[in-house]
């Protein structure tokens, strides 16, 4: 199916739950195969992936703009602020003009309606993406400035393209099969169909939700970057591992302390994931760790940063939106264009949250055990920012692992090489670094070459690994660059190449050492990278529907979660787990502790994205906008059904919840569970065929492959899901895999 109005970049961040903090139509014209170059560092142009020719510009300032070059790659290295507003100016004019003479020419047919839309919204996506993907990695002042002056203009056109009446008639018109059904679903939810005084009312709306959700995401990383703390007392920071006093030294040194050293401070603490996830597990200093944690839990909640009132007109204009569009509220809006319905998504957060509701009150009751049985005085009256810190001691003490002591044993360059060997079993292709091929944004980021079993190039993507709390924001997630593309293809080339972003945020190497990851992280790399895999082996070759694009918003954590499981497969771990010094391997027993510890706290885990989700549809659903009842409150009802421990009163974590409110997961967090059920479901395929049978790994991988990651957004998720597990989804194995099918039955 073709989804033609979705404008918006694809993005997928990680579920608030990973070590980050912890997304048919038949074609008449059939494309000849591909005749590609056999190597990445020498590939022609005709090979590699490349966004539309610029039209020619007349001013001699946007002709050298680099944004409007005619680039095989994008410039990243060469992109400033500066460059942005002539830029995206330029180019809307370009397209305006392109847009009203595919207007006066459309007519129901490929050729002259799906071709020429294609390349207007491509060369949208590519340059926007470029200016947008800088301010998630390299953000300054002056970019954000240049950004919000020309967003409003960026909005206005893809508003004016979404409501075309002509493009929409075209589709209409069109309509050969149900599945045309979902295209006018579409612009009609654009607002296509509204009177020109609402469509202006529904325009203005999109307008300032743009700027909303724009300005949200600031202020979560404004607060983010503006907490430090200097510690100078080394018994304020015991129980913190080495990596993390490293990763503190080094960040004092960066903050103006350069005599800092990991052994003697001073050490600076952050609100980042890596600083802040050391804390919360390792510092024995409980008044510490209750100090970040209330600090993080109220990001972005007061002064001249405060969400709040953000939040409220964020729900308040997505309430006015449905109204216009003639829904009762904006879940049936999010739903109208996803997997499930809301009847269905609830049904399964209440299945998820009664089958782990029992597991997760005897988690707590074990870890109040464990705490008295150390002398924990606090052991009673466990708080928030006793949570982790007593769980990390009762998993080392009941699995006998300590997760910073395997840390030697998951060093980035081991863990990469094996997940490309897991890829190359169970897909058949290669990946070689290709490094210097494309620009990049910083001297860290990586850039590969994927191949097929025949040294054809397929794909290329980034991967940007480590945490720069100063310019790049927290959490995990894949972008597509430019997608796979049989009109954009040229010089003799039959399809445009995919290319990819990865960006994680883990601890950077410190002075010799490599990155060296918890095995969280080592899950994170794994997630992300099936998101890349659904974008880069796509079968598709109409640009619209190749890859990420139009797969159903509660289907795209599908290929990621099911990536997630091959971390306990026992070949592929031991494959990764190498000891970065001596290359000794992960001992057996602990691979088997590893495998055990995977249901630790199952149900405390589950019930917290339940809260996340349960929270989401209610301030999408029954949510008040200025009503007697605060967004708070409405989270607060929602802990008492799905968390053991309440909340602490100034608990705001709504202000800092991007995924909603800045991010594609509004009336859509539920997405992550959804979709754990497919891809717990997905892989139970492999276990039935035998993990240890090579073999079968080989075939149904090949299956996977020509399915899952293939069809793209060409077919109904649910449709390629039955064609890849021969029936419907059951959440049967996701149970089982989480050690709660008994607390179910």
């Amino acid at each position: 199916m073709l989804r033609y109005h979705s404008l918006s970049r694809k993005s997928f961040p990680c579920p608030l739950w990973s070590s980050s903090f912890s997304f048919c139509l038949q074609n008449p014209r059939r494309p000849t195969s591909l005749s590609l170059s056999t190597t990445c560092s020498s590939a022609s142009a005709s090979t590699r992936p490349i966004a539309p020719r610029a039209p020619p510009m007349a001013d001699a300032g946007v002709e050298s703009n680099p944004l409007l070059q005619d680039f095989d790659f994008p410039p990243f290295n060469a992109v400033e602020a500066k460059h942005v507003r002539p830029g995206i100016l330029a180019l809307l004019k370009n397209l305006e003009s392109d847009l009203e003479e595919l207007e006066r020419t459309v007519e129901p047919s490929w050729p002259k309606l799906v071709e020429p839309l294609e390349k207007i919204v491509d060369r949208l996506y590519v340059v926007w993406g470029i200016i947008n993907h800088l301010k998630s990695v390299k953000d300054t002042a002056e970019l954000r400035a240049a950004i919000e002056e020309v967003q409003a203009e960026k909005v206005k056109f893809q508003l004016r393209l979404g409501q075309s009446k002509p493009i929409y008639n075209a589709f209409e018109a069109l309509q050969e099969s149900p599945d045309w059904n979902y295209q006018i679903k579409e612009a009609v939810l654009n607002g296509v169909a509204l009177e020109d005084g609402k469509r202006e009312e529904f325009n203005e709306i999109e307008q300032e939700l743009k700027k909303l959700s724009k300005k949200f995401d600031e202020n979560v990383l404004d607060a983010t970057k503006k907490f430090e703390k200097k510690i100078t007392d080394k018994k304020d920071i015991e129980g913190l591992p080495a990596t993390a006093l490293g990763l503190a030294a080094q960040t004092a040194v960066s903050k103006g302390h350069e005599n800092a050293t990991p052994e003697d401070g001073p050490w600076v603490i952050t609100l980042d994931a890596p600083s802040f996830m050391s804390v919360m597990r390792h510092a024995r200093n409980r008044a510490l760790r209750e100090e970040i944690y209330r600090a993080y839990v109220s990001r972005a909640s007061s002064g001249d940063i405060d969400n709040t009132l953000i939040i409220d007109q964020i729900l308040k204009l997505r309430l006015e939106k449905a109204k216009l569009l003639g829904h009762n509220n904006y879940t049936e809006v999010s739903m109208a264009m996803k997997m499930a319905t809301v009847d269905k998504a609830e049904e399964l957060l209440e299945k998820l949250r009664s089958a782990s509701w029992d597991a997760a009150v005897q988690d707590m009751e074990d870890l109040k055990h464990f705490a008295k049985s150390q002398g924990a005085q606090e052991s009673d009256d466990l708080s928030h920012w006793d949570i982790k810190f007593w769980s990390e001691r009762l998993r080392e003490s009941k699995y006998d692992i300590n997760e910073e002591e395997l840390r030697p044993f998951f060093s980035l360059p081991k863990v990469t090489e094996g997940l490309f060997n897991l890829v190359r079993t169970l897909f058949g292709i290669e990946i070689e670094a290709a490094d210097g091929l494309a620009p990049v944004w910083n001297s860290d980021v990586r850039f590969y070459c994927v191949k097929d079993s025949s040294g054809n190039p397929i794909a290329y993507f980034y991967f940007d690994p480590y945490s720069r709390p100063s310019e790049k924001k927290g959490g995990a997630w894949m972008r597509e660059v430019v997608a796979r593309s049989r009109v954009l293809s040229r010089d003799g080339a039959s399809t445009r190449l995919p290319i990819a972003h990865m960006v994680c945020n883990q601890m950077p190497p410190v002075g010799t050492k490599p990155s060296l990851m918890t095995f969280r992280e080592v899950e994170t790399v794994f997630h992300e990278f099936g998101h890349a895999l659904q974008h880069m082996l796509t079968k598709q070759d109409e640009g619209l529907v190749a890859g990420i694009r139009g797969i159903e918003w509660d289907a795209v954590e599908l290929p990621s979660q099911f990536m997630e499981n091959w971390c306990y497969h026992r070949d592929t771990l031991m494959g990764i787990a190498k000891h970065y010094e001596t290359g000794e391997s992960l001992p057996e027993n602990v691979y088997r502790k590893l495998l055990a510890a995977r249901t630790f706290r199952a149900g405390s885990l589950s019930l917290r994205q339940i809260r996340f989700a349960s929270v989401d549809l209610q301030l999408h659903k029954k949510y008040v906008p200025g009503g007697s009842e605060s967004v708070y409150d409405v989270d607060r009802s929602v802990c008492e059904r799905t968390q053991v421990l309440h909340p602490l009163p100034e608990d705001q974590f709504l202000c800092s919840f991007n995924h909603i409110f800045a991010g594609g997961y509004a009336a859509g967090y539920y997405s992550y569970k959804w979709a754990e059920v497919l891809s717990a479901d997905a892989f139970s395929a492999f276990e039935d065929a035998g993990l240890n049978d090579s073999k079968a790994v080989k075939e149904t991988g090949q299956r996977f492959r020509e399915t899952i990651l293939a069809l793209g957004g060409g077919k109904a998720p649910l449709q390629v899901f039955i064609e890849f597990r021969g029936r419907e989804p059951s959440p049967e194995a996701l149970l089982r895999h989480n050690g709660l099918l008994p607390v179910a039955a």
